[in-house]
C-alpha cells in the first residue's frame, strides 16, 4: 500500500513537471529539455522501487529540475548567447542544390538519413532542394526551389473564403448554449434546421456543428444506439 501511495504521488509531480515543460513532443525537445526529462524518469522510479528512500528525496530533485528547466526556458528566450549555448543553431545541410559535406561530417548526418527525409517530405531529388535545413530539435526542414515549390491558389489569383474554427453545437445530445450564442443564432434558428432534417429532440443528435465554411452540419445520433437506450 505504501509503495502504491508513493508511486501516485511520484507520478503527480512527474507530471506536473512535464506540463509546465510546455506541450512539445519528445522529438521537439531541446537537448537540455531532454535532459530534464530523461533525469526526472529516473528520480522518480529510485524512490518507487525503493521504500527505504524518503519520499522528499525523490520530490525535491523533480521540483528542483522543474524551476532549473523553467528559469533556462525565461533565460533562452531573452538572452540569444544563451540560447545558442542550450538550444544550439540550424545547419544547412543543402544550399542551393548541393549537399555540404562538411555539415554532414560535423552533425555525423550521412547521405541515407537525408535522402530517407527527402523521400519523406516528397522529393527524390537533392537537385529539386533549395535549402535543407537541420534544426535545433532535430527535425529537417526542406525548402524546395522555387520551380518545384507546391501551386498555391495565390499563385492563380484565386480568392479563397477565410478559414474559421468549426464551433460544436450539439455533441451526443448534449446542447452548448454558450457556443451556440458565438455563433450569432439562438435556439429557435437551431430548432428549425434540426425539424428541416426531421429531428424534434436535441437529444436525438450525435452531432451539430458550424463548419469551417460556416455551414450547419447535422448527424444525427445511430437510431440503434437509441434504442440500446432506451
Amino acid at each position: 500500500m505504501i509503495v502504491f501511495v508513493r508511486t501516485i504521488i511520484l507520478y503527480i509531480f512527474v507530471t506536473l513537471a512535464m506540463r509546465l515543460m510546455g506541450k512539445r513532443q519528445i522529438g521537439e525537445l531541446q537537448p537540455f529539455e531532454l535532459v530534464v526529462a530523461l533525469m526526472l524518469s529516473e528520480l522518480a522510479t529510485l524512490p518507487m522501487q525503493d521504500t527505504a528512500i524518503p519520499l522528499i528525496h525523490g520530490i525535491i530533485p523533480i521540483l528542483t529540475l522543474m524551476s532549473l528547466e523553467i528559469l533556462i526556458s525565461f533565460l533562452t528566450l531573452k538572452i540569444e548567447f544563451l540560447r545558442k549555448v542550450f538550444c544550439g543553431t540550424p545547419d544547412i545541410l543543402i544550399k542551393h542544390g548541393k549537399v555540404s559535406e562538411e555539415e554532414l561530417r560535423r552533425q555525423r548526418f550521412n547521405l541515407d538519413d537525408l535522402i530517407e527525409e527527402l523521400r519523406m517530405s516528397g522529393y527524390l531529388d537533392i537537385s529539386d532542394i533549395e535549402y535543407a535545413i537541420l534544426e535545433t530539435s532535430g527535425k529537417l526542414s526542406i525548402i524546395p526551389k522555387a520551380e518545384k515549390s507546391p501551386v498555391t491558389k495565390e499563385d492563380l489569383n484565386l480568392r479563397p473564403q477565410a478559414t474559421k474554427l468549426p464551433v460544436s453545437i450539439i455533441l451526443d445530445g448534449v446542447l452548448n448554449k454558450k457556443n451556440l450564442a458565438i455563433t450569432g443564432h439562438d435556439l429557435n434558428w437551431l430548432m428549425e434546421n434540426l425539424r428541416s432534417k426531421g429531428i424534434n429532440d436535441i437529444k436525438d443528435v450525435f452531432i451539430a456543428m458550424i463548419d469551417s465554411k460556416g455551414n450547419l452540419f447535422i448527424q444525427r445520433r445511430d437510431r440503434d444506439e437509441e434504442e440500446n437506450k432506451k
